[in-house]
Order: C-alpha cells, then structure tokens, then sequence
C-alpha cells in the first residue's frame, strides 16, 4: 500500500458501460471514431462495477462521479435509467453527470428529467469551437443553475476563452473542466495562459485527469494547483478510457507522487473532500 492509498479518494470521473445491452455509438459501430488515445478496440467490451472495483483496489474509493458515457443521443434519458440500476446495491456511482444537448429544441424537458434524479449533478457537452456563444446554446445553459445542475465542459484548451466568458455571464452557474483542458507536451504554454484565464473565474473547478498524453504530467499538474488552488481541483482516473496509458494505481500513485509536498489538509482535498464538495455527494 502507499502513502496516497490512505487517503480516502473520491474519483470525480469514471465511467461504466455495457454495449451488448445498450449502444454507444463510438462503442458499437464497426467504424471506429478518431480518438486521441489511438486504437481503442480493447475499450468495446462491458465494463461494469466489478470490473471498476476490481481496477481500483487498494486505493479506498469511497465515493465516485459516473460521468456520460456519449449513450445513444436518441435516447439521452436512457444512460440515467441504466446508471439508476446500477447504483441500486450501493448507491455507487455516488452521482452522476447526465448527457444533454443545450442547442436542441427537447433540452428543456430532457434537463427536467435528468434533474428528476436525485443522484445526477450536472450535465456534459463537447461543444464545438464557437458554440458557448451561441444564443440558443447559452439559452440551454441559462437552465442548468435553476434546476440545481452544474455544467461540465469537455473542450481542448484553445476553447477556454469562450469557456470564461460563459463563466463569467453566468456566476451562478458551476463549471468544471474535464481532463485538465487536454494539453500535449509541446502546447503547455499556450494551455498554460488559457488555464489561467480560466482559473480567474470564481465558479469554475478542473479535474485533473485524462494526462495519458502527456509525458511532463508533474510540470501539468502542479500548473494546474497553481492556477486553481487546492479548493477548486480534484484527481480523477477518467477509468476505464485511461486504462489505455496506465493502471488505476499508476495514475493514483503519480498523484500521490507528485502532491508529496502538500498538507494532509490539501491532499485530503484534492483526493476527496472537493470533489464531495462541489458534487454535493452529501445530499440525500
């Protein structure tokens, strides 16, 4: 066991899927979709709980954030009616990030729907460049924080200057950033500038996952801590899509590698207590 391994952990993004049963297109069709991490043949197989609980032993995860799989987008309430079942021994996932389409004419009722279920927290979209500025989009949006939803934005960096303004137009609302704005090696210092920009924007969180394309991880998660401070930043295994670069473990210990210098009280926060925090993972 490692040190980190003491701390409780709560993963702040994992998924879980079973394409036999249900269908996910970039799991199911038989032409593969571009994806940064390459061939993901070995991915298009169920991947439950067992075999999450399974990957993430020894390390204590007490609380985890099932995050949209890109579920059939015909049926956007159906991924939330699969993840209800599964949470039904355990009530793990602890919540839920739901699939919703902002720009889309339904958005209201399928918002309505997913906030129906008390476990979800949030809903989350891969906008296109340009799209956070569109006004039918920001009218979808502008429905999140009445509806007790927060917004989690997938997006390169080059798209974090539209992402703080939206921040900045809509305080209300929470945004957390999925996979640390997906830097390379040879681009920290433009993702760098973004990050910042972004950090400036009181409501917005990161989750520091989804580096298995990075080689100076340590040199991009520390940027990151110091853009967000340790109350706005959570680890994450993004498990299983990462298990294409590393292990659970492997990402967790470099996690807890790279933090070594860190309070109890910080580690604590970037390991578990944020992510409970801005999960709201206490609330019935």
């Amino acid at each position: 066991m490692t040190e980190g391994s003491r701390f409780a952990v709560a993963d702040a993004h994992f998924h879980v899927w079973d394409p036999r049963a249900h269908y996910y297109p970039w799991l199911c069709d038989p032409e593969p979709i571009s994806f940064r991490y390459g061939d993901y043949r070995s991915l298009r197989k169920p991947y439950l709980l067992t075999d999450y609980r399974a990957d993430s032993s020894g390390w204590p995860v007490e609380r985890g954030v099932y995050v949209e799989a890109e579920w059939d987008p015909r049926d956007p309430l159906g991924e939330m009616n699969f993840i209800d079942e599964v949470r039904k021994p355990d009530n793990f996932p602890t919540v839920a990030v739901a699939q919703a389409w902002l720009h889309h004419e339904d958005c209201a009722a399928v918002l309505e729907a997913h906030a129906r279920h008390a476990f979800v927290r949030a809903i989350r979209h891969k906008p296109k460049p340009g799209m956070m500025d569109h006004a039918n989009w920001r009218q979808g949006y502008a429905r999140l924080a009445p509806l007790g939803l927060h917004f989690e934005l997938q997006a390169p960096w080059r798209q974090l200057e539209e992402a703080a303004r939206l921040a900045a137009d809509f305080p209300d609302t929470s945004l957390v950033l999925n996979h640390t704005g997906l830097p390379l090696d040879d681009e920290l210092a433009g993702w760098r500038a973004a990050m910042a920009r972004l950090a400036a924007r009181p409501n917005v969180a990161v989750k520091i996952s989804g580096l298995g394309n990075v080689t100076r991880k340590r040199e991009v998660v520390l940027a990151t801590i110091e853009a967000f401070g340790c109350g706005r930043a959570m680890f994450a295994s993004n498990f299983p899509v990462d298990s294409l670069r590393s292990t659970f473990s492997g990402i967790f210990t470099e996690f807890e590698t790279i933090t070594r210098g860190f309070s109890k009280a910080e580690r604590r926060a970037l390991f578990h207590d944020n992510a409970v925090r801005i999960y709201r993972m206490e609330k019935p």
